[in-house]
């Protein structure tokens, strides 16, 4: 299927590894230019080599270093890109912590890495796209937006956040080319979650396979898959939503979890 997505520009936030660089990948293979973000040189480097080893679209990537968590950060990447057609607010940080645990710190810091820099970017890039009339923002957000888990609130709050955030920004495109979404993966197979459940599988002397089985079978029973999400399955849905074709889709929040959430809106 063409998603006439050729020759559009995107960028995607936190894209050096995990369903970001699934994202851009998928994006790459439609013809947009894609700019690839994280925090340091080196892995945006090494994320870039990557994909242009597999693309034949190689003069379509770029690589931008700058820690969108932080004020500075994001204002030293929307100094070097002007304009955009597709931003992927896709860049957060989480950690399992008990409630009490949870200082006001923790606190801050997890708004400002997984809310904040999707705000400021959205600030600056979503008046210009409605000036063109046309601008695709996404958010990946979570099924722990709605099914807020209990061994980290905080990060869960900060999915409903975002939930909220794409349909109040959806809700200022009314009658222009622009939409806003949010895309709610579930447990996704990437580095961090591979780390994981192998240091999961270590403390409780089993495979990693079948740590996999467990963790499904007693963190997330109502999944219907049963199994981790690949990266490409959660990149196939952002794609489509980025598309021309997805121009009725706007303000709406996007499952790709598995069936993990059992509410039928």
């Amino acid at each position: 299927m063409d998603l006439k997505l050729s020759g559009k520009k995107a960028l995607i936030t936190g894209s050096t590894t995990g369903i970001g660089f699934a994202i851009a990948q998928a994006l790459l293979n439609e013809g947009v230019s894609v700019i690839i973000n994280g925090r340091t040189e080196e892995r945006v480097e090494k994320a870039i080599e990557s994909l242009s080893k597999s693309n034949p679209f190689k003069q379509n990537i770029h690589g931008i270093a700058a820690d969108v968590g932080s004020l500075e950060g994001t204002e030293k990447l929307i100094h070097q890109v002007n304009d955009l057609d597709i931003l992927v607010n896709n860049f957060g940080i989480y950690s399992a912590k008990e409630f009490d645990q949870i200082t006001d710190e923790d606190w801050i810091r997890i708004m400002n890495q997984n809310v904040l820099s999707g705000i400021r970017l959205s600030r600056a890039y979503l008046s210009k796209m409605k000036k063109k009339n046309w601008g695709r923002i996404i958010f990946i957000s979570s099924e722990s937006g709605i099914h807020i888990p209990s061994e980290m609130i905080h990060y869960g709050v900060t999915k409903t956040a975002q939930i909220a955030l794409a349909r109040g920004l959806a809700e200022t495109t009314s009658g222009t080319g622009v939409t806003v979404n949010s895309v709610l993966p579930g447990p996704t197979w990437s580095e961090g979650v591979e780390k994981y459940i192998s240091e999961l599988a270590t403390q409780n002397n089993v495979s990693n396979s079948d740590m996999e089985k467990t963790f499904f079978k007693e963190y997330r029973s109502s999944s219907l898959i049963q199994r981790f999400a690949s990266v490409e399955e959660v990149a196939n849905m952002v794609t489509f939503v980025c598309s021309p074709l997805a121009s009725a889709t706007n303000g709406a929040s996007l499952r790709a979890e598995g069936g993990i959430l059992r509410g039928i809106v």
